[in-house]
């Protein structure tokens, strides 16, 4: 059993599916358990966790020895280093977006066994993973690595967490699916007609900040990667300032905020605070910006403008207008429409 069960949150299950790799390439996974302080697989619990360094060790000294950063999930090797060519091809990209659709092409010249896109749909950005072979027993884990660790990359390269909104799998739930909500985060869905990652598609224009200097730090360490936690999420402002926008009807208070966001009241107000802004700040920004849009746009009456705007009477919409711009909502208007 593990060496030590406070920290444990890997599902022995991602083990097993690393002994069955051993076993398809006809290798003795023995030395790779005991390295990571486990015990031989035929006595680990199937239902029990490992702590999450356990694990890295386990994967990294299995990549080595099998030389084979794909665990074997593939019809073919992927040797070590194979992740890093494709990372170190995406890191001169000037978004996140560009870098992401580099990897997920160039990710089939390692392998015709899966092809991974990257589109977006309205809003949303979707990662997928097509299956072109058969997978085997190794599929469930295959796909959820997969999907893991480009969540990793795409964090990594943008240094921001990245909020995923839903993640599908085309596998019947396993017994550890609540351990793959805190691995995404957002929705998770089984029984999907394919393996899919979902997010914002406003963290595709963040810039892509790392260079090789860092590139060649990660890759000295590369597995940790898919589970770090980065605390900054750079379009988090962005996000924040969206909601807002859509609910000026009915304004929001930061606690009410940070619920909608999945974080502490805390940690938004130090976020925000970092960005040199507020709730407050973001919601007269959405209504200003509101606001304007209808002066330009249309000939309704400044009671109506006010009320779409957030305000709940026209006499304390139009002194905020001036205060804004320093001319009344009616003069801002003709000026506006000529």
């Amino acid at each position: 059993m593990p060496r030590s069960v406070a920290r444990a949150q890997t599902p022995v299950a991602f083990v097993a599916a690393i002994v069955r790799g051993y076993a398809r390439r006809g290798r003795d996974p023995s030395v790779a358990l005991r390295a990571a302080g486990l015990v031989s697989a035929q006595h680990l619990d199937p239902d029990a966790r490992i702590p999450l360094e356990a694990f890295e060790t386990l994967s990294a000294h299995a990549m080595r020895e099998l030389d084979d950063e794909a665990l074997g999930w593939f019809s073919r090797r992927l040797p070590w280093g194979s992740y890093g060519m494709l990372l170190r091809a995406s890191l001169t990209s000037p978004t996140l977006g560009v870098a992401l659709g580099r990897w997920t092409r160039h990710h089939g010249l390692l392998t015709d066994d899966v092809s991974i896109s990257l589109r977006v749909e309205g809003g949303t950005s979707v990662v997928r993973v097509e299956e072109r072979a058969e997978l085997g027993d190794l599929r469930e884990f295959c796909l959820m690595s997969l999907l893991r660790n480009l969540h990793g990359i795409a964090c990594w390269l943008a240094d921001s967490r990245i909020a995923i909104t839903d993640t599908r799998f085309p596998v019947p739930a396993p017994t550890y699916a609540e351990v793959c909500g805190r691995m995404f985060g957002g929705a998770i869905a089984f029984d999907a007609t394919a393996a899919e990652l979902r997010f914002d598609a406003g963290y595709l224009g963040l810039p892509v900040v790392r260079d090789d200097a860092a590139l060649r730090r990660v890759l000295q360490r590369p597995i940790p990667l898919m589970a770090r936690q980065y605390r900054q999420d750079r379009q988090l402002s962005q996000r924040i300032a969206g909601f807002i926008a859509a609910n000026l009807g009915q304004p929001r208070d930061a606690e009410e905020v940070a619920r909608h966001f999945g974080i502490s009241l805390r940690s938004l107000q130090r976020y925000l605070q970092a960005e040199g802004t507020s709730v407050l700040d973001l919601a007269l920004r959405a209504r200003r910006v509101r606001a304007e849009e209808l002066l330009r746009s249309s000939d309704l009456p400044l009671k109506r403008v006010a009320s779409l705007s957030g305000y709940r009477d026209e006499s304390s919409f139009c002194r905020a207008f001036r205060r804004w711009t320093g001319k009344t909502p009616a003069d801002f208007r003709r000026a506006a429409q000529g």
